[in-house]
């Protein structure tokens, strides 16, 4: 069983929001294990990336695991929390409403391209909220490179039953947790069937199939600090590194090391 940590909660930090002369801008936080951004919303989208560490991302009745090979587009107006999983450099780009790269008020997971974690280590370095041609410059083309970045489809949605909340909570802190729905409907006060049908109501999969997206989202902060295979497939709860291949060959049609070779 996992230690727990003391989480520090921050708020969010005013200034530099971004205008009309200065539609991109960041406000770069380097933060620690025991940090956490409690809810909150701003009239602007964020890109949320962390150059380095790895986040979790609550929006939208729904939880991703964010390493630095990826990051999430949140819509204006779109209530979320951060929470750090590991020591993170926090590099949150603000950008006006009117100029959002992409259409409608959701969320989505991106594969942040070489290109872009470029013009994000050179946003930081510019003045603030200075206008200027380099800003202008860097901008238009992270606006345009963003437009063009991958979407990752890896997501999991979370319920409003408060016993499915509990059940879902502690899977999500430890994705490795072998019981079965019977022995967790044991521990929130629920019968199996009662859990099995909120799943199906609440997420629209079942326990298997929402516990599967919990661990692939897992996986990728493991991949992403370097963790062999066996060790991931040891952490997530698998028999053996080629169940788990095997699972996400199936999820993605191809192997772990394809997937991540070109992130």
């Amino acid at each position: 069983m996992p230690i727990p940590i003391l989480r520090h909660t921050l708020l969010p930090v005013a200034g530099s929001d971004p205008t009309a002369q200065r539609p991109v801008t960041m406000i770069a936080r380097d933060l620690d294990t025991s940090d956490s951004l409690s809810p909150h919303s701003h009239p602007w989208g964020q890109l949320t990336h962390a150059l380095d560490g790895v986040l979790r991302v609550i929006a939208a009745d729904s939880s991703w695991i964010v390493p630095p090979s990826r990051a999430i587009w949140i819509a204006p107006g779109v209530t979320h929390s951060v929470t750090m999983l590991q020591p993170t450099r926090l590099r949150p780009v603000r950008i006006l409403a009117e100029r959002s790269p992409f259409a409608g008020g959701g969320c989505r997971v991106l594969a942040v391209s070489p290109l872009l974690r470029e013009l994000i280590v050179a946003l930081e370095q510019l003045p603030p909220a200075e206008p200027s041609p380099r800003a202008a410059m860097v901008a238009e083309l992270m606006l345009d490179e963003l437009a063009r970045c991958e979407t990752r489809p890896i997501r999991v949605p979370l319920p409003r039953d408060k016993r499915l909340q509990a059940l879902c909570a502690s899977l999500i802190d430890e994705p490795g947790a072998a019981h079965t729905l019977a022995a967790w409907a044991r521990q929130v006060g629920a019968s199996e069937r009662t859990l099995a049908r909120l799943f199906e109501r609440e997420l629209a999969m079942t326990f298997g199939q929402w516990r599967q997206q919990v661990r692939l989202a897992h996986a990728a902060a493991l991949i992403a600090r370097g963790l062999p295979l066996s060790r991931v497939a040891e952490e997530l709860g698998y028999a053996s590194q080629s169940a788990f291949s095997q699972m996400f060959r199936k999820t993605f049609g191809c192997t772990p090391s394809a997937f991540f070779a070109a992130r």
